[in-house]
């Protein structure tokens, strides 16, 4: 069975970092692409950057270009997304996702076979 337990949410002050981390178990992780989205109240799932399996190609949502940073331990099973000169707008709920057997980076959530349950990140301005 696989899971994706995401970790490293929390409340921060705008302009300050966070790194969260998603851990996978129950499949080969290196032959899958992974991604990061978030939701904000009230607000649709958005993505916010894929990683693919070999770690060598990433993309990026434009309001995290820049900002965010998301890389792969394929030793360890572990996804990591690292968040700096954090804003207001970034508070969400953000989940960690696996496309399976793909080399293929997808910005539609629907595109992704599993899903990490969240962990909340709250921004103060």
């Amino acid at each position: 069975q696989v899971q994706l337990v995401e970790s490293g949410g929390g409340l921060v002050q705008a302009g300050g970092s966070l790194s969260l981390s998603c851990a996978a178990s129950g499949r080969t992780f290196s032959s899958d692409a992974m991604g990061w989205f978030r939701q904000a109240p009230g607000k649709e799932r958005e993505f916010v950057a894929a990683i693919s399996p070999s770690g060598s190609i990433v993309s990026y949502a434009d309001s995290v270009k820049g900002r965010f940073t998301i890389s792969r331990d394929n030793a360890k099973s572990t996804v990591v997304l690292q968040m700096d000169s954090l804003r207001p707008e970034d508070t969400a709920t953000y989940f960690c996702a696996a496309n399976r057997n793909t080399i293929l980076l997808y910005k539609q959530s629907a595109r992704y076979d599993y899903w990490g349950q969240g962990t909340q990140v709250t921004v103060s301005s």
